[in-house]
């Protein structure tokens, strides 16, 4: 059985964390450690979870400070950061607790999960991922498919995502990957700058569409959704593509509903950027890769857009 350690930030989840736990307690194979970090929750979130951690010895809780409002993008992988300190000071059996490095050296670990708190899925789900990779020794990152109940059907959130694009909610980390790439971007873009860096460094990454996972709430209904668009267009600029990529995608979008607000706030997000003067990944090897990919992509060459990246 491969070893794996998950840790999932979660803040005002108390409507949703409850089934989680649930599910994740229902796993044929458990982890070692999971990890839930309460980012300042001011709701029931952090009662909830310590309750959990009293019953599983195997669950662990950390508290942070409510900063009084929420950091869309970065602030859930500050918190990850977090998960991360509190794993390196746990030895490998339960209940131990020492000094903390910043890397989770001392518990044995072979994948390590980023997983959001408002997901349910089945009691398979871990063990079904895992031997995919067991099968894929280029696999580095990989997840479910990421969906929403739609009068008693499990269908899928988002459609059109890139081949090698696996949803941010539900991340599985192969730990050789994770050490090459070197973590995550604390900022939004972190979701796509792992795996881009992933497939630079010739590992692949790609969800796994036949295993499910439900989730509770829809993306972005916390933002609104022009915030969370204008977010993601933010986000794209962060990561560093290209201002032609940027507009053909803008375009695409005009078909999606909201017809117009999509794409309107990608745009905004995007260029409003350059005049903000937000700062950018600070890795030329890797915007330039992301950039031929992107370019490829437009003149229908063989890209990561392309099925199977070819």
């Amino acid at each position: 059985m491969s070893r794996y350690i998950i840790i999932t930030p979660v803040r005002n989840e108390a409507d949703h964390i409850g089934r989680t736990i649930e599910s994740m307690v229902a796993q044929t194979e458990r982890p070692s450690f999971w990890v839930i970090v309460n980012d300042g929750s001011t709701d029931a979130t952090g009662a909830i979870i310590d309750e959990a951690a009293k019953q599983h010895p195997w669950i662990r809780t950390l508290h942070r400070a409510d900063r009084g409002f929420r950091k869309s993008g970065g602030g859930v992988i500050e918190a990850f950061k977090d998960g991360l300190r509190l794993l390196s000071s746990l030895k490998s059996s339960p209940g131990q607790i020492e000094a903390a490095p910043v890397q989770p050296s001392t518990v044995p670990w072979d994948f390590l999960v980023k997983l959001d708190g408002d997901l349910f899925f089945e009691p398979d789900y871990f063990a079904q991922c895992l031997g995919r990779f067991e099968k894929d020794a280029k696999l580095g990152i990989g997840g479910g498919v990421v969906c929403d109940d739609v009068n008693g059907k499990w269908l899928e959130e988002v459609k059109g995502d890139p081949p090698f694009h696996v949803r941010g909610a539900t991340k599985i980390y192969r730990r050789a990957c994770w050490e090459a790439i070197g973590g995550l971007l604390s900022a939004p873009g972190w979701d796509t700058l792992d795996e881009v860096k992933a497939n630079m460094l010739g590992w692949r990454t790609y969800t796994f569409r036949d295993i499910r996972l439900l989730q509770l709430k829809s993306t972005g209904t916390a933002d609104g959704t022009w915030k969370n668009w204008v977010k993601n267009g933010r986000a794209n600029y962060i990561t560093g593509y290209h201002p032609l990529f940027m507009i053909a995608k803008c375009a695409s979008r005009l078909r999606d509903k909201p017809y117009g607000v999509i794409s309107a706030a990608l745009f905004y997000g995007f260029f409003s950027s350059y005049f903000r003067s937000v700062a950018r990944v600070d890795d030329p090897k890797l915007i330039n890769y992301l950039r031929d990919q992107q370019l490829r992509r437009l003149t229908w060459r063989p890209s990561l857009w392309s099925p199977n990246g070819k």
